[in-house]
């Protein structure tokens, strides 16, 4: 990392922010701003109506070729760095892998992922803690609140090929049937977390790609972390999604695999592990 953005962008501020906000962007330039420009919009008048409300924003680019982080930086610029960071990949890791690396770089009491391309309005994170806060008393400090597509699935079924709705109900199957339980909707990008749940699942996390969010719900459930499931409004962004097909195939092993190699002890949950 240039020297002038080691200064611009430290691994830690003077101020312990109350909240993190994670954006993990893969050749996402376009994106940036929009989503950028609504969360610290957001942010930044809900610190002029709470001055006791603190924030740090996240944005780690996964390796991409088109310059993102070079937009991102501009508002590290803008906003200071005690509020806005940046992580650049030199190589793609994927989704799971750019996320678990925004967790650990975190210094936030309570941690939101999000996806770049603004699929989810920012303003429902309220949704989100209002979820967490009614899963109160948190074991350990521990709670998640998961963001769900799961009440447009009428909607969306009527706008998708036969295809397409056969696979979605294929991978259902395989998540409740092979990982998780309970939860409906196990990829929405929008989740909170507190930091003592990130830690706790994220140091457990083997799966880098996008069925990251599966395992990362089965160590929670593991380690009986309460997890609320919380509708939020969704907008299908054109050049978001993945290829239909080869996406879900590619997912559907990685479930096969989380499940196996739990199953065979190859990884393995340690109930009494402590985490910093």
């Amino acid at each position: 990392m240039p020297e002038d953005r080691r200064k611009l962008c430290p691994a830690y501020g003077t101020h312990l922010p109350s909240n993190s906000l994670l954006l993990c962007l893969h050749t996402m330039k376009k994106n940036v701003p929009v989503m950028m420009d609504e969360a610290l919009g957001y942010l930044e008048e809900r610190q002029k109506q709470d001055p006791t409300f603190t924030y740090e924003v996240i944005v780690v680019d996964d390796g991409s070729k088109d310059q993102t982080s070079k937009v991102a930086f501009k508002y590290c610029q803008k906003y200071g760095s005690d509020k806005v960071r940046v992580i650049t990949l030199v190589k793609n890791r994927g989704k799971g892998g750019a996320v678990r690396m925004g967790i650990f770089s975190s210094r936030g009491e309570k941690i939101l992922m999000a996806d770049a391309d603004g699929a989810t309005k920012f303003p429902d994170v309220e949704k989100l803690e209002k979820g967490l806060n009614d899963l109160q008393p948190w074991p350990d400090q521990m709670a998640i609140a998961c963001g769900s597509r799961a009440h447009l699935e009428k909607e969306s079924i009527a706008q998708r090929s036969y295809f397409r709705t056969l696979l979605m109900y294929g991978f259902h199957f395989l998540v409740w049937f092979l990982c998780v339980k309970g939860i409906r909707d196990t990829q929405c990008g929008f989740k909170l977390l507190t930091r003592e749940a990130a830690s706790r699942t994220f140091s457990s996390l083997h799966i880098e790609r996008w069925a990251f969010d599966v395992e990362l719900l089965y160590i929670a459930q593991f380690f009986k972390i309460p997890i609320a499931e919380i509708a939020v409004n969704w907008t299908e962004i054109e050049g978001s999604k993945l290829v239909p097909f080869w996406s879900w195939l590619q997912m559907g092993k990685d479930l096969l695999f989380i499940r196996l190699r739990y199953l065979t002890g190859a990884w393995r949950l340690e109930q009494t592990r402590k985490m910093n």
